[in-house]
C-alpha cells in the first residue's frame, strides 16, 4: 500500500535538497547569524524551511508542522511533520558539503516516518515504522560488531549541555579501544549508523527535528535506540543513545555516567 506522507516527505526533502544547495554554491551571499555558541542561522535555513512549510500545507493542510527556525503550526490530522531544512549549518556556511534535510512525521506518540536526504552526495535515507529503513532502493541493517573497538562512534554535543559531557564520553570510549566520529550533523551521523557506517551515537541533548527521523531508521535497520515519547521530543528535546544491538546497552552505561550533571 502507498504511504502518500512517506512518498510525499522524499519528493519534497529532494526538492529542498536542490533548493539548499542553490544556497551552498553561493555561500559567499548568505546572510548569517548567530544564535547562540555554535549555533549559526542563514536565509537559506529560513527560504528551504519555509518551502517545506508551503509544501506539507498545500498537500496535507491539516497536518501540523514543528521546526526549527518557524513558529509551529498546531494538528488538525493528529500527523505533526518535524523538519529541520539544514542539519549541520555550520558545516554549510562554511562549504562543508556535509549537511542534510531532515523531515520526520509524529503520530499517536510515535515516529512514522523518517527521512534524511544529503544533497551533496544525493543518498537518501528513508524509511517508516514497520516497512523497514532503505538508502535508495536498498535495504538498510546496522553493523555487525564485536564491541567498541570495532567500529565508529557518533559523538555528539551542544550549546546547551555542560561541556565536560561529550569530552568525559570520549575519553571513556578511547579507554575502552573505540573512537569517535563526529562531522556536526547529528542528522547524518544517525543515518550512518542506520547504514553499518557507525556503530552507534550519542548526545547528551537533540531536538526534535534533529533526531526523529534518524532514531527511526535505526530502529527500523535493526538497532536499538533510548526509547522516549516522540510527544516528549517535541516538547524540550532529550538525550539520544543508539546504535548495533551489540554494543547499544554498553554505550548506553557509559552515557549514564558521562551525562550526569
Amino acid at each position: 500500500m502507498t504511504n502518500p506522507r512517506l512518498e510525499a516527505a522524499k519528493d519534497i526533502a529532494e526538492e529542498a535538497g536542490t533548493l539548499g544547495m542553490s544556497f551552498f554554491k553561493n555561500i559567499s551571499s548568505l546572510d548569517i547569524k548567530s544564535k547562540g555558541s555554535q549555533d549559526l542561522v542563514s536565509n537559506a535555513d529560513l527560504e528551504v524551511e519555509t518551502f517545506v512549510r508551503d509544501q506539507i500545507s498545500a498537500q496535507f493542510p491539516e497536518d501540523g508542522i514543528v521546526g526549527e527556525e518557524h513558529e509551529n503550526v498546531p494538528s488538525k490530522s493528529g500527523w505533526t511533520w518535524v523538519i529541520d531544512p539544514i542539519d549541520g549549518t555550520a558545516n554549510f556556511v562554511r562549504g562543508i558539503p556535509q549537511w542534510c534535510v531532515i523531515l520526520a512525521c509524529v503520530q499517536d506518540d510515535q515516529s512514522k516516518i523518517g527521512v534524511i536526504y544529503e544533497p551533496s552526495t544525493k543518498e537518501m535515507f528513508w524509511g517508516a515504522a514497520g516497512e523497514g529503513a532503505y538508502l535508495g532502493n536498498t535495504k538498510l541493517k546496522v553493523a555487525q560488531t564485536d564491541g567498541l573497538d570495532d567500529g565508529s562512534v557518533g559523538v555528539g554535543m551542544n550549546g546547551r549541555t555542560a561541556t565536560h559531557m561529550a569530552a568525559d564520553l570520549i575519553a571513556e570510549l578511547s579507554a575502552r579501544g573505540g573512537i569517535f566520529f563526529r562531522n556536526a550533523s547529528g542528522g547524518l551521523m544517525l543515518a550512518y549508523v542506520a547504514a553499518g557506517r557507525l556503530i552507534g551515537y550519542t548526545e547528551p541533548h537533540m531536538n526534535a527535528w534533529d533526531c526523529l527521523a534518524g532514531q527511526l531508521l535505526i530502529a527500523e535497520a535493526g538497532g536499538r535506540i533510548e526509547h522516549q515519547s516522540a510527544e516528549a521530543i517535541l516538547e524540550s528535546g532529550g538525550r539520544v543513545v543508539a546504535g548495533s544491538p551489540d554494543i547499544f546497552d554498553e554505550l548506553l552505561s557509559m552515557s549514564d555516567v558521562a551525562y550526569k550533571a
